[in-house]
């Protein structure tokens, strides 16, 4: 299912969380107006380092952010294995790979439409830089 946010898209694969596409998108919605800090959906991980990954960056506070090699070096594994985890991850947004970034500081990928563009618009968010949103929600 896609999802917008911030004149933009982000891809969700809905078979990975169990509550309804309608809750998925209101939860989204409330995020963008900055009503809710954490998504309250449950989601099935894939197996593996994606998955260990993902329930890494799962534990991110709100307005936070890690490094690749942060998280690498909690799951004794390499930077570029984490980015690359982060790059499956099948629930962006929801499981928020758009709070990890370089060593250096600098954002790097991210899966969603319009890329660092929009990793950049959802730190600024959790961060209280961002505009709070005053459009209707999103109907299916």
């Amino acid at each position: 299912m896609n999802v917008d946010i911030f004149e933009t898209t982000v891809e969700i694969d809905e078979s990975r969380i169990d509550e309804s596409p309608a809750a998925i998108r209101e939860q989204v919605y409330e995020y963008e107006c900055r009503d809710r800090q954490e998504f309250d959906l449950t989601v099935t991980t894939p197996g593996g380092l994606t998955g260990e990954v993902m329930t890494a960056m799962s534990k991110i506070p709100y307005g936070e952010t890690r490094t690749y090699g942060e998280l690498a070096a909690d799951l004794d594994t390499t930077p570029v294995a984490v980015g690359q985890a982060c790059a499956h991850n099948p629930v962006p947004l929801i499981v928020p790979c758009h709070r990890v970034m370089g060593s250096d500081g600098e954002l790097k990928g991210y899966s969603a439409a319009n890329g660092v563009a929009t990793k950049r618009r959802l730190l600024a968010l959790e961060q209280g830089r961002g505009t709070k949103q005053t459009q209707l929600p999103i109907q299916e």
